[in-house]
């Protein structure tokens, strides 16, 4: 199946998920990501999920990452757009920090201090559905792609999903940024 077709299919599911399914799902997910074998970074980067598409709050992994660090400092992306180069910048976040809604209705701080994405030690990358190669499908836009360029190569990226992986992704092209980790309710995945 090719990105679009992964996309519809994948949005579907997981809108159809049942509320009660997906906290046990959630609480699954934390506890697969608490057995990862990584040192809890310093600098992570996280978003803010789009309720209207049921996606995963990564707020369970910032919370338990916060109480095995808790020197953490949080980051949230925010959408600069442009005709010629549409961006993510990294923002610092605090518990003092307004959130607004962007014209996609992702919530974003109101201000903060950009932060240039070669400081970050983990994105957790937002993903409709990824792939046994560690390939994910976003929402289309290719922000994420554009800033995980600009970041180190040994930051850490990744994704937490509902489902499975599928097989393959037909159109991957060489834009696509690959995750280090994806977590699902059953399993690990490493790329």
């Amino acid at each position: 199946m090719n990105k679009k077709e992964i996309r519809v299919a994948y949005l579907d599911k997981r809108l159809k998920l049942p509320a009660p399914n997906k906290m046990k799902m959630d609480d699954l997910i934390l506890i697969r990501f608490q057995q990862l074998q990584i040192d809890i970074p310093s600098l992570i980067m996280t978003y803010s999920p789009l309720k209207r598409h049921n996606e995963f709050d990564p707020q369970l992994i910032t919370d338990y990452c916060y109480f095995k660090n808790p020197g953490q400092q949080l980051f949230y992306p925010v959408m600069v757009e442009s005709e010629t180069n549409p961006q993510l910048i990294s923002v610092i976040v605090d518990d003092e920090t307004a959130f607004a809604p962007n014209k996609y209705g992702i919530e974003e701080p109101v201000d903060g201090i950009d932060m240039f994405p070669t400081e970050i030690d983990m994105v957790i990358v937002p993903l409709i559905s990824f792939d046994r190669k560690g390939n994910r499908v976003g929402y289309g836009k290719g922000y994420y792609d554009r800033f995980l360029q600009q970041c180190r190569k040994d930051c850490i990226k990744i994704g937490f999903s509902y489902f499975e992986p599928v097989s393959q992704i037909a159109d991957v092209n060489k834009y696509d940024i690959k995750l280090d980790y994806c977590v699902t309710p059953e399993t690990i995945y490493e790329f």
